[in-house]
């Protein structure tokens, strides 16, 4: 058995994989360095066209870029008309964004727990948890794997409630024959470093409404009716006004540049996700201590491949989460954890009394999870090193754990 690194041994690479690495092509650069020429690097024709090819890749109605998917939440829930004293139904596993947007409208998080195997939100608890003042049902499409979108809807239409999507994981997603992004009211992408496609940071929403739309373009750039391009474009400046206070979340040229390659590349990109994905089922499969995703393509129904996720079950595998994302570390593998659960964040227990035992599925998903490497950047090698570091992980816990007996009270993670 080779010593862990983290014990004085070799790692098993002598570089850091970074985790979410994003592939970043020539056509980018190029792209980028056109814009930079061109004396236009804010809002203007690169980023129009990026919206157009977004709408037409999400069979959206209405595309708008923004400079994060936090942005389109927030914008989507006002166009909703969510505001000061509504709920909002929502998961607690997801990135705390998806709550925090719902309090800056004023509005108060209302947590339903998950489903174990897909780690969605559980649609047999949403409507116990409907109440007079809902307004808003923002299911969360966890790593890539869309929801449970057919019982959302029908819950929401019987109460005539709208539906927000996170789908920052999920540009790729499709549920039943629908691409996530052309379902609902509005639906949320995010297009961060650490996402299958990126603009470095920035996101887009994709809208039903022609007049919804028209207001959030507004509101996106300080509630004006003309945005820069418009007023300074060929043909003369045009005046302009304000029509309702707005924000300043527009995407720019710049980043657009990039998120026009990025997009023509989203297909090939999965198709490299979704080898390496095969490649850890097949080497994790019926690895004592480690459960692999357990949700799968259908023939109408696709992953979007963003997270691969391991639980660690500390009795089987020898170690906790926590011991192996340090002893990865120390074999130059990066690693991640999505998510701890937003209402064990001490803003959520001390502004709502939220707390552990509230949300016990998504609770055990959130001590136990960890995200490996996942990325069209990664070679053949990189996806040979992650899976030559969690195998010899576990050789040194388990074997140890067969001899000492595993010890809940020295390493269990603190509750």
């Amino acid at each position: 058995m080779r010593t862990l690194a983290l014990e004085g041994g070799r790692p098993v690479r002598p570089d850091f994989l970074v985790f979410g690495r994003p592939l970043i092509g020539e056509e980018e650069i190029d792209e980028v360095v056109d814009t930079l020429r061109s004396g236009w690097i804010g809002y203007g024709p690169k980023s129009i066209r990026f919206e157009e090819d977004f709408a037409a890749y999400t069979r959206a109605n209405h595309a708008l870029s923004m400079n994060s998917a936090t942005a389109a939440l927030h914008l989507a829930l006002i166009g909703a008309g969510v505001g000061r004293g509504d709920e909002v139904i929502t998961t607690p596993l997801t990135f705390t964004a998806t709550a925090n947007v719902i309090a800056h409208v004023g509005a108060r998080p209302v947590f339903v727990d998950v489903d174990e195997r897909t780690q969605n939100i559980d649609v047999s608890r949403i409507e116990a948890a409907i109440t007079p003042r809902t307004r808003a049902i923002m299911p969360v499409h966890m790593c890539g794997w869309p929801c449970d979108m057919n019982a959302i809807r029908e819950i929401a239409a019987r109460h005539g409630i709208p539906v927000v999507e996170d789908a920052a994981h999920a540009t790729e997603a499709w549920y039943e024959g629908e691409k996530i992004g052309s379902m609902s009211e509005f639906t949320a992408f995010s297009f961060y470093a650490t996402k299958n496609m990126t603009t470095a940071e920035g996101g887009m929403l994709t809208v039903r409404d022609q007049k919804a739309h028209d207001r959030i373009k507004a509101l996106r750039l300080h509630g004006l009716d003309k945005d820069a391009w418009k007023r300074y474009s060929p043909g003369g400046f045009l005046p302009y006004e304000t029509i309702e206070p707005g924000y300043k979340y527009n995407m720019n040229d710049i980043q657009a540049s990039m998120g026009l390659h990025q997009l023509a590349r989203l297909e090939a990109n999965l198709r490299v996700r979704q080898d390496i994905w095969q490649q850890y089922d097949e080497a994790f499969a019926g690895m004592d201590g480690l459960v692999t995703p357990a949700v799968h393509d259908s023939t109408s129904t696709r992953h979007a491949r963003h997270l691969y996720t391991l639980r660690v079950m500390p009795e089987q595998f020898g170690c906790d989460r926590m011991q192996l994302i340090n002893a990865l570390g120390a074999e130059n593998i990066g690693s991640g954890i999505h998510f701890i659960p937003v209402h064990l964040h001490r803003w959520h227990r001390d502004t709502y009394g939220t707390g552990r035992g509230d949300f016990p599925v998504a609770e055990a998903i959130g001590d136990t999870t960890v995200s490996l490497p996942l990325s069209a950047a990664m070679t053949v090698e990189d996806t040979q090193d992650v899976v030559a570091a969690v195998r010899k992980i576990a050789a040194r816990y388990q074997t140890s754990n067969a001899v000492h007996g595993w010890q809940d009270a020295d390493h269990r993670e603190a509750a």
